[in-house]
């Protein structure tokens, strides 16, 4: 085996970030075709009404709510969870590059990519505005 297999390199990295890119779009992609045709196809009779507002409940707002939702089939929690799973892949991305960074010792990347964590965090939790 020649070193290029072996040791992590920016061309391995490269790789293994494609692959986690496109995994995680495409199985949220996936999860919300799914979900969205199972509700849509349970909804098709029932009529909408545009003229007064329904103010969606708590248990779709937080993680915590989607995931026990999500664990009882809704669909529209289904469709959340394939949605927070798209919002976490470019935040997975940037801590498995922090970590490649790490196991190659650049420590200038390293603390790049956990200041973009940082901010990424922040403003997904509303510490940030």
């Amino acid at each position: 085996m020649t070193n290029r297999d072996t040791s992590w390199n920016d061309y391995k990295i490269e790789q293994i970030i494609g692959v986690l890119l496109r995994v995680g779009v495409s199985v949220s992609a996936l999860i919300v075709f799914v979900a969205g045709s199972i509700y849509l196809s349970n909804e098709r009779a029932s009529r909408t009404h545009y003229d007064h507002f329904h103010e969606e409940g708590t248990q779709l707002t937080t993680i915590s709510g989607v995931i026990h939702q999500a664990i009882t089939a809704e669909p529209l929690a289904i469709i959340q969870l394939g949605l927070l799973l798209l919002i976490a892949t470019p935040v997975a991305r940037v801590l498995f590059a922090a970590f490649a960074f790490m196991l190659e010792r650049d420590w200038m990347y390293v603390a790049v990519s956990l200041i973009v964590f940082t901010v990424l965090m922040a403003t997904l939790t509303g510490l940030v505005i």
